[in-house]
């Protein structure tokens, strides 16, 4: 029987990159998401080897969909790559009590885009919108708070409810979890979006001890600036764009196929001795973090 892979956020950018990725490794690969349509255009994208799983990986209730997909087999590959940036209500970004994150100032370059939010499996850069700070009154902290509280869960709640849902069926030995977060999370600027994602990080080093005496390897990727996903989309400028380049020491900007390669890597045979690692694909953004 061929090996198993689930992706997470799999219907677009660096999801379906990897998925695709994985399959032509010749993984049977289980893409999920929320987007029925979007999940079907990736499966005929990806191929045969793919089927998909519509659920909302935050919600406990619809976790069992997934569990049923995999139908007991062994998990080869669980990659965590659900997520989003939600920015804030016009009122909110446009309200002098609240500034930019102070750890770092938004980046040049991007469109607002009052409450939207990226597809599963968005990463880039810090900077794309501000972030509340002190807020004004009641409604203000209600808005502040349902903003953090809804990235966690898009970024946070998604990899943990899915990864302890799928726990029992990993690979021992051998089973390979992956966790995408973000530059973001290494350099701020990102408000919520950079604290949950580092908040992956201290996770995934409580899931590689656990599972490391079981011969089950944990790691992040914390991708740069990626192109070709949803992130953006609408909000990106072409000074905003150039600026993540020349921000590189390859003076290019990433795609989804770069962080897929990663995920070949630490799936494959080259990976078995790395775990508990943050892995950075992020053309030299950031140093050695």
């Amino acid at each position: 029987m061929s090996r198993l892979a689930v992706v997470t956020g799999g219907g677009t950018g660096i999801g379906r990159a990897t998925a695709g990725m994985l399959a032509g490794e010749g993984y049977d690969v289980i893409i999920v998401g929320r987007r029925p349509d979007v999940l079907a255009e990736a499966v005929k994208w990806i191929g045969p080897q793919a089927t998909a799983v519509t659920a909302d990986c935050a919600d406990p209730a619809q976790l069992p969909t997934l569990v049923e997909a995999v139908a007991g087999r062994p998990v080869d590959v669980l990659v965590n790559n659900a997520g989003a940036f939600i920015s804030p209500s016009p009122a909110a970004s446009s309200s002098p009590a609240a500034p930019s994150s102070p750890a770092a100032p938004s980046s040049p370059g991007v469109a607002p885009s009052p409450g939207a939010a990226a597809s599963s499996g968005a990463v880039a850069s810090p900077g794309a919108a501000a972030s509340p700070g002190a807020a004004d009154g009641g409604a203000d902290l209600a808005e502040l708070a349902a903003r953090w509280r809804a990235t966690f869960d898009s970024n946070v709640t998604t990899a943990v409810l899915t990864t302890e849902a799928l726990r029992p069926f990993l690979r021992r030995p051998g089973g390979r979890v992956i966790l995408t977060s973000s530059i973001a999370a290494q350099r701020g600027g990102g408000g919520p979006y950079s604290a949950a994602k580092a908040a992956l990080h201290g996770w995934m080093f409580d899931l590689a001890t656990q599972l490391g005496p079981e011969g089950i390897t944990a790691n992040v990727i914390a991708p740069g600036y990626v192109t070709d996903s949803e992130f953006f989309t609408g909000r990106m400028t072409e000074e905003g764009h150039r600026h993540r380049v020349e921000a590189t020491l390859v003076k290019r900007a990433g795609l989804p196929d770069d962080i897929a390669e990663a995920v070949r890597w630490l799936a494959g045979p080259g990976g078995t001795f790395v775990t508990g690692q943050i892995i950075n694909v992020n053309g030299g953004s950031v140093l050695g973090r």
